[in-house]
């Protein structure tokens, strides 16, 4: 995957991020290609150099048509959910980890479903808030509007399922 100063690019639960530059650094004699990229929510610089793109799940932000199948499946899909908490959390953590923002979208819907049946346990919290925050910064980017507006945009699409975010997430940091 190639990218070009300007790009907005997800990094894997970071979110969003821009291309601001690429260079090339000699080693041992041979020479590699670095994206430097800053995350737009946080900050932070991360360098990444084009051999691993792939392997950190670096990617071009989702279009408009796939941000109407994630809302679509917010609102219809199906999701599952372990029983057991330790299975579910590294099932959810590894869906995290692809960087597939359908798969982050899952793991809110199953994690929003499972709060309605018990209490969700800190770090499932934590889990889901981090989802919804991969999810609103993408499709607010995306759509080009306000974070505030694809948060609205989310709960009804949860609403749709017979589901809520748990109203604790706020009290979270």
């Amino acid at each position: 995957m190639d990218f070009k100063i300007g790009d907005k690019v997800v990094y894997p639960n970071h979110g969003v991020g821009v291309i601001e530059q690429i260079s090339s650094n000699g080693v041992n004699g041979s020479f590699q290609k670095y994206y430097l990229l800053r995350i737009m929510s946080s900050g932070l610089r991360v360098m990444v150099p084009q051999t691993n793109v792939t392997s950190v799940g670096l990617r071009h932000i989702i279009g408009n048509t796939e941000a109407g199948r994630i809302l679509t499946f917010l609102e219809n899909g199906k999701c599952s959910n372990h029983n057991d908490w330790k299975d579910r959390f590294k099932e959810n953590s590894e869906k995290m980890r692809t960087g597939s923002l359908l798969e982050v979208a899952a793991v809110l819907k199953s994690l929003a479903s499972l709060s309605r049946k018990k209490p969700l346990s800190f770090r499932e919290k934590k889990m889901l808030e981090r989802a919804k925050f991969l999810l609103v910064s993408e499709l607010a980017t995306v759509r080009n509007t306000s974070e505030h507006h694809i948060e609205t945009t989310l709960v009804k699409a949860l609403a749709k399922a017979r589901l809520q975010l748990p109203a604790a997430l706020e009290n979270l940091e």
